[in-house]
C-alpha cells in the first residue's frame, strides 16, 4: 500500500447515498468523516464499509475523492505506518510521507527539544490549523525561541495522538481560514481517529546504528459495541526513547541529538445514538510525557566558567545542564448531531489543555555558590530546580447546520454555523533559586539555574481572550462538469477586534478523466496569546556587569514605553491552480501551484540595548540591559507547486507493485519591513540578515518522496527515497563581517523494510530509515544556533537507524 489513497471511482459511490455519513461529524466545523461502526440502514450500509471518507475543504457529505474535491486534499492512511513504519510517532511519520509537511526534530534549542513542531509549505507551525474528527485542536503552551525552525512560533504538538487511534491524515493544501478559522493560512490538517470493532496491538523496538537512541514501543487498540448500536475505541500507548549524542570531538562534554522521551497515552473515540435521529459522539485524549534536553555544556577547572557558570567543589570537570520537562495534554469533543427534516444539525463542545513544567537538573546557581564561597563555605549551591512553566487552555463551542438540495442545479450544499472559543495562557514562576542573583556582585557567579533560567515572579500572571464566529458555506453542482463553492466568515476577537474572511473555489471536468481547479482566498491569522504574553527576564553578564535581558510582552510597560503598537492579525491571500487526472482507476495523478501572500507576519525581534539611538535611553530609564518584542512588522510572500503520482498494478500473476512519487517546492521571500513609528531606521536589528534566513529558509525549498511497494504471498518489501532540498541560513557574525552564510546542500536518504505476514493477523517488519546513514553538511560551529556542526534541518542528525516491529490483530 502507498501512502496516499487515490480511489475515483469511490467519488461516484458517494454521490449516490447523500446523507449517509452524519456519524462522521461533517457539519461541526469539521473537515473528515469518521468510520462507522454502528449499524446502518440498507442503503447505507455499502458507503459504511469505506474506512475512511475525506471532505476537507467541503462541508459536502458526497464530495469523497482526492481526484474530485475542487480544492487540493491529501488522504494518508495510517494503517501501514502503525503496523510497518520505521517512525514511531505521527509528526515524523507524516515528515517522510507528505512533501507539503515538514517536521524537523531540534537539538540544542531548549524548551523546542521537547515538542517537535510541524507545518506546511515551508510556512510557521502555527499557520497551519490542526483538526482531530473535524473539531479544532489545540496549540501547544510553547513558545518557540530558540532553534533554527518555527523561532517565535506555537503549534500543535502531533506526538500527543498515538499513530495507533488513527485511521487517516487529511491534508488540505489551500488557504481555508473563512471555512475553519484563524491558523488556517498554509493549510489544514485533519487527523481521523478510529472507533471501528476489533483489537490490535504492536510492539516496536529500534535504535541508531551509532547504538543509542534506542526507541521502545509497545501500542494497543480495541474497539467495541457500545450497546446495541454504538461503539467506541480504545488506544493505549507507551514510547520510550533514548537519549542520542552526536557531539564533536569525541569525548566532548556537549550532548547533542535527540532528547530523551517518555510517553504514557490513552484515547477513546466513539458514538451512541439516542433515538431515531440523534447521535451523541465523543473523544477524549490524555497524555503525560517526560522528556529531557541538554543544555550547552559548562567548563570546568581552568576555563573562565569558573565561577561565572560552574563551581570548581561542584563540578570540576565541568557538566551538562539538562533541561527537563514535565508536559501534561488533554483533548475532549463531546457532541450532539440530529437531523430536523432536511437538515442536519451538530452541537459540539471541545476542551484542550497543554501544560509544560520546567526542573532543571545536573545544574547550579552560580551566584549561590559563589556567596557561599565568600561566605567561608565550600562553594556549592543546590544542583536542581524548579524553574517554573507556563499552560495554554482552549474551549470551543460549535453549532452548524447544513442541507443538500438535490433538486437545485444538478445538487446545492448550504451549511452556516457560529463558534465560540474561549483561551487562557498563564506562566508559573520557579522557585528563587532558579533566578535569582544571590551575591548581586557580578564579578562572581551568573544569576539563575545554568542551563535554563526560571521564571521570574515578574513574568508570571494569566491571561485570556475570547472570540465569537459566524460563517456561511455554499457549494453548488451547476452542471455534471461544473463545480463552485463560496464561503465567508466573520469573526471577532476580544483583544485585537473583528475580521472578515471569504473563499471561492471551483472545479470544471474537461473530461471524464480530467479536472482543472482553482481557489482563491483572503485568510487571518489571531496572534497567539502566548505570543502576546510571554514574558522572560534573565540576567547576562557584559564585562562581568549583569544585564537584565527581558522579552518583553506586548502591552506591557517597556514594549509601551518603546512606543510599539498591540499585536493584531496577520493577513494573507492565497491563490491555487491546478489539475487532477485519473486516466484509470489505479493511476491518479495531482499538480497544483500555488501563492501565498502574508502581511503584517508577527516576528520576535533582535535584541534592543541601551545603547540603541532610538529607544535605548528608554531602556535605560527602565532599568532594562536589553530587550526584544513581539510585532506586526513583515510581509512575505511564498510561492510553490504540489505534485503527486499514484500507481498500482500487477506483475505477472503472484506481484503487486504500487509506485508513489510526491514533490513540493516552495519559495518564501520577505517582501517588505515595516518598522513602528519608534523603531524606524532600526530595520536592521527589528529583522537581521540571519533572522529573516529562519523565516524563509527555516524549511527546505524543495522535497520529494518516491516510494515503491512491491508484494508476493505473505511477502512485503517497500523502499522509499525520500530527496530534501538546499537551505541557506544565517551566522551570528553575519555576511556584513565577512561570514558566509551557512548553505545547506541537497541531501537524499532511503528506507527500506521487509514484512513478513505470519497469518493475516500477525506479521513482522524489519528495515531501516536513512540506511546510507546521510547527513547535512558542515558548518562552522561557532556560527550554527546549536553550536555543532549542522543546525537541526532537513532529516535531523543522527544518521542512520534501525528497527523491528511485531503487529497482531485479535
Amino acid at each position: 500500500m502507498t501512502p496516499y489513497r487515490f480511489r475515483p471511482g469511490r467519488a461516484r459511490l458517494f454521490c449516490a447515498i447523500q446523507g449517509a455519513l452524519l456519524a462522521g461529524g461533517l457539519f461541526a466545523g469539521t473537515a473528515a468523516a469518521q468510520d462507522a461502526a454502528a449499524p446502518a440502514p440498507a442503503q447505507e450500509s455499502e458507503a459504511r464499509t469505506l474506512e475512511t471518507v475525506s471532505v476537507l475543504g467541503s462541508r459536502r457529505s458526497q464530495r469523497s475523492s482526492d481526484t474530485t474535491s475542487i480544492s487540493p486534499v491529501d488522504v494518508l492512511p495510517m494503517a501501514k505506518n502503525t503496523e510497518e513504519g520505521a517512525q514511531f510517532d505521527l509528526a515524523q511519520s507524516l515528515q517522510y510521507a507528505a512533501p507539503s509537511f515538514n517536521s524537523t526534530r531540534q537539538s540544542g534549542a531548549d524548551g523546542a527539544d521537547l515538542v517537535d513542531s510541524a507545518a506546511l509549505r515551508g510556512l510557521g507551525s502555527d499557520q497551519t490549523l490542526v483538526l482531530v474528527n473535524g473539531k479544532r485542536h489545540h496549540t501547544t503552551s510553547l513558545l518557540n525561541l530558540f532553534g533554527a525552525r518555527n523561532r517565535g512560533n506555537t503549534g500543535t504538538d502531533l506526538n500527543t495522538i498515538p499513530l495507533m487511534a488513527i485511521d487517516s491524515v487529511e491534508i488540505l493544501r489551500d488557504g481555508a481560514a473563512a471555512q475553519y478559522g484563524s491558523d488556517a493560512i498554509a493549510g489544514v490538517m485533519n487527523i481521523s481517529l478510529k472507533k471501528r470493532k476489533g483489537c490490535e496491538a504492536v510492539a516496536g523496538y529500534g535504535q541508531y546504528s551509532k547504538g543509542d537512541g534506542e526507541n521502545w514501543l509497545a501500542s494497543a487498540y480495541c474497539g467495541f459495541a457500545l450497546g446495541s448500536d454504538g461503539s467506541i475505541g480504545i488506544t493505549g500507548e507507551w514510547q520510550d526513547r533514548g537519549r542520542s549524542d552526536r557531539s564533536e570531538p569525541a569525548g566532548s562534554p556537549r550532548i547533542i541529538g535527540d532528547s530523551k522521551v517518555e510517553n504514557r497515552t490513552l484515547f477513546l473515540n466513539g458514538d451512541k445514538p439516542l433515538g431515531e435521529n440523534l447521535d451523541l459522539y465523543f473523544t477524549l485524549g490524555v497524555q503525560k510525557r517526560d522528556a529531557s534536553s541538554a543544555a550547552f555544556a559548562r567548563d570546568g577547572l581552568g576555563s573562565e566558567d569558573i565561577p561565572s557558570r560552574n563551581s570548581a567543589a561542584m563540578y570540576p570537570d565541568g557538566f551538562v545542564p539538562f533541561i527537563d520537562g514535565e508536559l501534561d495534554d488533554r483533548f475532549g469533543i463531546l457532541g450532539l448531531r440530529w437531523a430536523m427534516g432536511d437538515w442536519n444539525a451538530d452541537l459540539s463542545y471541545t476542551y484542550g489543555y497543554n501544560k509544560l513544567r520546567y526542573r532543571i537538573n545536573n545544574t547550579l546557581n552560580a551566584s549561590i555558590a559563589n556567596l557561599d564561597l565568600l561566605n567561608g563555605g565550600r562553594g556549592v549551591s543546590a544542583d536542581s530546580f524548579d524553574a517554573g512553566g507556563f499552560s495554554f487552555e482552549q474551549k470551543t463551542v460549535n453549532f452548524d447546520v447544513s442541507r443538500f438540495y438535490d433538486q437545485v442545479f444538478n445538487g446545492l450544499n448550504l451549511a452556516f454555523g457560529l463558534e465560540r472559543r474561549d483561551e487562557r495562557y498563564k506562566i508559573f514562576a520557579g522557585e528563587p533559586g532558579s533566578y535569582i542573583d544571590a551575591d548581586g556582585v557580578g564579578v562572581g557567579g551568573n544569576a539563575g539555574s545554568q542551563g535554563f533560567p526560571g521564571f521570574q515572579p515578574a513574568d508570571a500572571g494569566g491571561h485570556s481572550r475570547d472570540s465569537w464566529a459566524a460563517y456561511a458555506d455554499v457549494e453548488a453542482d451547476f452542471t455534471d462538469r461544473f463545480t463552485a463553492g463560496v464561503a465567508v466568515r466573520y469573526e471577532d476577537y476580544s483583544d485585537f477586534g473583528n475580521t472578515t474572511t471569504g473563499k471561492l473555489a471551483a472545479g470544471f471536468r474537461a473530461t471524464d478523466t480530467l479536472m482543472l481547479r482553482a481557489s482563491a482566498s483572503t485568510g487571518f491569522r489571531a496572534p497567539s496569546l502566548q505570543q502576546k504574553y510571554f514574558s522572560s527576564t534573565i540576567t547576562d553578564f557584559v564585562n562581568g556587569e549583569p544585564v537584565d535581558v527581558v522579552i518583553a510582552p506586548n502591552g506591557g510597560t517597556i514594549a509601551n514605553a518603546a512606543g510599539l503598537p498591540l499585536l493584531t492579525k496577520e493577513k494573507s491571500r492565497n491563490y491555487t491552480v491546478g489539475l487532477t487526472w485519473s486516466p484509470t482507476a489505479d493511476t491518479s495523478l495531482t499538480l497544483d501551484a500555488y501563492r501565498i501572500d502574508i502581511d503584517d507576519r508577527i516576528v520576535l525581534s533582535g535584541r534592543f540595548d541601551t545603547t540603541d539611538p532610538t529607544i535605548g535611553g528608554i531602556l535605560q530609564s527602565l532599568g532594562v540591559g536589553q530587550a526584544q518584542f513581539f510585532v506586526n512588522s513583515v510581509d512575505t510572500r511564498t510561492d510553490g507547486i504540489d505534485l503527486t503520482f499514484n500507481h498500482e498494478r500487477e506483475l505477472g500473476n503472484e506481484f503487486k507493485l504500487g509506485t508513489f512519487f510526491a514533490l513540493n517546492l516552495n519559495r518564501t521571500e520577505v517582501k517588505a519591513i515595516h518598522a513602528p513609528p519608534a523603531l524606524v531606521g532600526r530595520e536592521d536589528v527589528l529583522l537581521s540578515e540571519r533572522e529573516r534566513l529562519f523565516i524563509e529558509q527555516g524549511a527546505p525549498k524543495s522535497k520529494a518522496v518516491l516510494g515503491f511497494d512491491l508484494s508476493r504471498g505473505p511477502w512485503e518489501g517497500n523502499l522509499k527515497i525520500i530527496h530534501f532540498g538546499p537551505q541557506t541560513l544565517g551566522t551570528f557574525s553575519g555576511t556584513a563581517a565577512g561570514v558566509p552564510n551557512a548553505h545547506y546542500k541537497a541531501k537524499t536518504s532511503a528506507d527500506l523494510s521487509v514484512t513478513y505476514a505470519f497469518s493475516e493477523n500477525t506479521k513482522l517488519t524489519v528495515g531501516g530509515a536513512n540506511i546510507f546513514g546521510v547527513k547535512p553538511t558542515r558548518q562552522n560551529p561557532d556560527e550554527t544556533d546549536n553550536g555543532h556542526v549542522f543546525d537541526s534541518v532537513q532529516f535531523g542528525l543522527n544518521g542512520a537507524s534501525y528497527f523491528v516491529r511485531l503487529w497482531h490483530k485479535f
